[in-house]
């Protein structure tokens, strides 16, 4: 045995320096700043966000993307606007709303908290590939042989704009809609399988053959922004806080413009 006072207080602190290393490795890796990275930090905790049906794609992607960045476990219900408030009034859960236009948020501004506005959302009239009809404008959607599909004016966003482009235009009575959609998705399909012949849509719902967009200015004023709602109910701060920033980097940016939206600057 070691009795000498000297080589006892060597291996005594040798024995402290290897308990603190032991301690250490057994840490979470951590950042500057002292605290433990984030996909450490906030794996496998929730969110709850409701999304307009039309940007299904562009923000599925996104939060796909937060997910596999940060572990987060994100639920996200899409529905049209009217759908989304009722739930959102109803039920009082939920973390954000990323509604289709900032208008959207006034039936349910009691319970936002702050709201942060992210991409352009642009209207467009589009019709059959190589527009057979020859339709320039709005004005044509009144010719006799022209058949329209619009959103519906009490769901949704672009069926709000579209009742407005025309009713400024003066010619909604004469326009021959044959139907209302609840999604602008729907809508798509529409005139995909001839069931119309034009239809005024968001820019980035067109995609794929079959379908072009008009070039017209006819609807410039009624480009719309889409806006990132923090519900004042919501239980999950961090995360919320954590998917905010993550929609301000430069990969969720591109996302949105992959689908033909425009950053908002």
């Amino acid at each position: 045995m070691l009795k000498n006072p000297k080589y006892l207080a060597i291996v005594s602190a040798l024995c402290m320096a290897l308990i603190f290393l032991t301690a250490c490795s057994s840490k979470p890796a951590e950042v500057p700043g002292g605290q433990a990275g984030p996909a450490e930090s906030l794996s496998g905790k929730p969110l709850f966000v409701y999304c307009g049906a039309g940007m299904t794609k562009p923000f599925g992607e996104i939060a796909e993307a937060f997910k596999a960045e940060s572990g987060v476990e994100v639920e996200v219900a899409y529905a049209n606007a009217a759908q989304i408030q009722t739930q959102i009034k109803t039920t009082q859960e939920g973390d954000l709303f990323i509604a289709g236009s900032v208008e959207e948020l006034n039936p349910v501004k009691d319970v936002v908290a702050a709201s942060k506005e992210l991409v352009k959302h642009i209207p467009v009239l589009a019709v059959k590939s190589g527009n057979p009809l020859k339709i320039t404008g709005l004005k044509d959607l009144t010719k006799e042989d022209v058949e329209v599909v619009l959103g519906d004016a009490e769901a949704t966003p672009i069926g709000k704009i579209a009742n407005k482009a025309l009713t400024d235009l003066g010619v909604l009575a004469e326009v021959n809609v044959i139907a209302r959609t609840a999604t602008a998705p729907e809508m798509i399909t529409a005139l995909s399988v001839d069931q119309c012949d034009a239809i005024i849509v968001w820019k980035e719902n067109v995609s794929g053959s079959g379908i072009e967009i008009v070039n017209t200015t006819d609807l410039d004023t009624q480009i719309k922004k889409i806006p990132a709602a923090t519900l004042s109910f919501s239980k999950n701060t961090e995360t919320t806080a954590a998917l905010l920033k993550f929609l301000d980097t430069d990969q969720a940016k591109s996302i949105w413009e992959k689908y033909g939206y425009e950053v908002v600057n």
